[in-house]
């Protein structure tokens, strides 16, 4: 799938790429932007033009969030786009290593002033660093999408809505503890917790029962940390016998663990529609599934999947440190070099030496005028000069690439 832009830059609908290769040969259109790959016409206004309902979906996730355009035609729903943002990671780390080199210079240099830690008051709806992060990184990725597709309709997995009681108000005790989803958040925990196989054999391909790690009429609890998920063989063999005594004293400290990223969402309601469409575990299927706008079934699928991962516009910090926190080097105060700068997306074509051929990818530069070259996580092309590189799009904290689906 393609966006596509009028002359004026506003959103018309997505074509396909044949159709964006016959626009751009007959000089109907020009590229926009090549990531995520955009054209614009040059003869088409969206005053003039017909639009058909696009619903853009999210499946929040604690790493990675999942978002799929759905086509709502009158032929049947299409998903025209299947994409991932991966979120950035090491937030806390960095704000960690941040406060120790401020604590370690205040010590070093302003020991007489006192600690003024105690006047700061977070304000009203305060969110961790690390979430309000991912918060602002879907919103950014939600204007750029309504940017680049004239987007209709918004549907985004919120399980903190207490469906019971909208559905009854009225409803209490244990019908309100015993609801439809009984068992059922509790079992999909323990799965991704286990990662689907056997605590005790291992085995994936075969059914698995929730096993009490210690067992009930031994004073057991039926308490996440005291549940794990094994073969029926393995929990007939285990009996009464505790994980300990069974021969796996390292299953109950493991089953302690909280398991940070699931606990992040608090339900996975979107897996029953998903298995009703046939479709695998993936966080882009996952979105595609969010709400009641999911049909029985879809017209079409698209085979790539557009990964969007935050990477940031650089960092302010100007002293580097050692692993002690002391001082060792400065930054250059300059982040442009040769007209380059960390991030940008450029098209390399070097004549000869050791990497002779063409490279397309993100940079990064040094103030010697040598770039590194970098797609997919890898460095394929290390100390290319400037020269041999051109600009095709300034970095704009995204790093835009695409894969297929499991589908």
């Amino acid at each position: 799938m393609v966006f596509v832009l009028d002359q004026h830059k506003k959103p018309l609908m997505p074509c396909t790429e044949k159709r964006a290769r016959l626009l751009l040969k007959r000089h109907r259109a020009v590229v926009h932007k090549m990531a995520p790959f955009t054209i614009r016409l040059k003869d088409r206004r969206a005053e003039d033009s017909v639009f058909q309902p696009l619903r853009l979906k999210l499946d929040p996730g604690s790493k990675t969030t999942g978002s799929a355009l759905l086509l709502e035609g009158a032929l049947g729903a299409k998903a025209i786009f299947f994409g991932e943002i991966v979120h950035k990671v090491g937030i806390k780390a960095k704000l960690d290593a941040r406060r120790t080199v401020r604590r370690g210079r205040r010590q070093r240099q302003t020991r007489y002033r006192p600690a003024q830690f105690q006047n700061r008051r977070r304000p009203e709806g305060w969110l961790p660093p690390s979430l309000t992060a991912r918060v602002n990184q879907t919103v950014h990725v939600v204007a750029k999408m309504c940017r680049l597709a004239p987007i209709t309709a918004l549907s985004v997995e919120h399980v903190a809505f207490d469906t019971q009681k909208m559905q009854d108000p009225e409803i209490s005790g244990v019908e309100y503890q015993q609801g439809t989803l009984l068992g059922y958040e509790v079992r999909e925990y323990l799965l991704e917790k286990w990662h689907r196989a056997c605590a005790y054999c291992g085995q994936t391909q075969v059914p698995l029962e929730v096993e009490h790690i210690v067992p009930k009429n031994r004073r057991g609890s039926s308490r996440i940390s005291n549940l794990a998920m094994a073969c029926h063989e393995c929990n007939a063999t285990k009996d009464n016998r505790t994980a300990e005594e069974f021969g796996y004293p390292d299953i109950q400290a493991q089953a302690r663990k909280p398991l940070q990223d699931a606990a992040f969402m608090n339900a996975r309601r979107t897996k029953k529609q998903r298995t009703a469409c046939g479709l695998p575990k993936e966080h882009y299927f996952d979105a595609l599934c969010v709400g009641k706008s999911t049909p029985d079934q879809f017209a079409s699928l698209v085979p790539m999947v557009q990964v969007w991962t935050a990477k940031g516009r650089g960092t302010r910090q100007m002293c580097r440190t050692n692993a002690y926190g002391f001082p060792v080097a400065h930054r250059s105060r300059k982040k442009m070099h040769f007209g380059f700068q960390t991030g940008d997306l450029v098209k390399a074509v070097v004549l000869r030496g050791k990497y002779a051929g063409t490279w397309v990818g993100r940079i990064l530069v040094r103030a010697s005028g040598r770039l590194d070259i970098a797609a997919h996580g890898q460095r394929m092309a290390q100390g290319i000069s400037y020269k041999y590189c051109r600009v095709l799009q300034r970095q704009d904290g995204w790093q835009y690439e695409a894969k297929m689906t499991s589908a």
